[in-house]
């Protein structure tokens, strides 16, 4: 049975997994205690995500993380719906940075994000060694979102 649970403490315990989506520890350091973190578990540990409040409205997927064996079974789908329904009323819009990954992108955009905007050179910048996922290296940062529209009292993905 899937339960998604929040991580109230000791989340450096998942830091294994958190590098999975984020290669850097001083990265995750920047997000991991402002955050809210949840775990999907189905009997054991499969996924992982932290989402923060970067305020105006805007809540953004900091680290989502599926672990390899578990992989394209749903589990990353299941939390990301799960995210969306519970932070629909609680932000106008749920951003997701990942790198210009056609794999990456492809998962986003059939969970419902659509292209938000691009940061040039953030990987570059921000990370102590090049980052390469598919075998690319990684430059910019793309982010997705998903816009709530309110209706009556209730809010859906946009």
């Amino acid at each position: 049975m899937i339960n998604i649970v929040p991580i109230l403490g000791n989340r450096k315990d998942f830091l294994e997994l958190l590098l999975l989506a984020d290669e850097q520890e001083s990265m995750i350091d920047f997000y991991l205690e402002r955050g809210e973190m949840y775990a999907l578990y189905n009997g054991d540990l499969k996924a992982i995500c932290v989402v923060t409040d970067e305020g105006n409205g805007i809540c953004e997927i900091k680290n989502i993380a599926t672990y390899p064996h578990c992989q394209r079974r749903g589990y990353g789908t299941r939390l990301v719906r799960f995210l969306l329904e519970h932070y629909k009323d609680r932000c106008q819009t749920m951003l997701v940075g990942t790198g210009d990954s056609t794999c990456t992108i492809s998962f986003y955009e059939q969970c419902g994000f659509t292209y938000s905007h691009r940061v040039p050179d953030f990987f570059i910048k921000n990370y102590d060694h090049p980052i390469y996922e598919e075998g690319k290296l990684l430059r910019d940062m793309v982010y997705l979102k998903v816009i709530f529209k309110r209706e009556q009292g209730t809010s859906v993905p946009d």
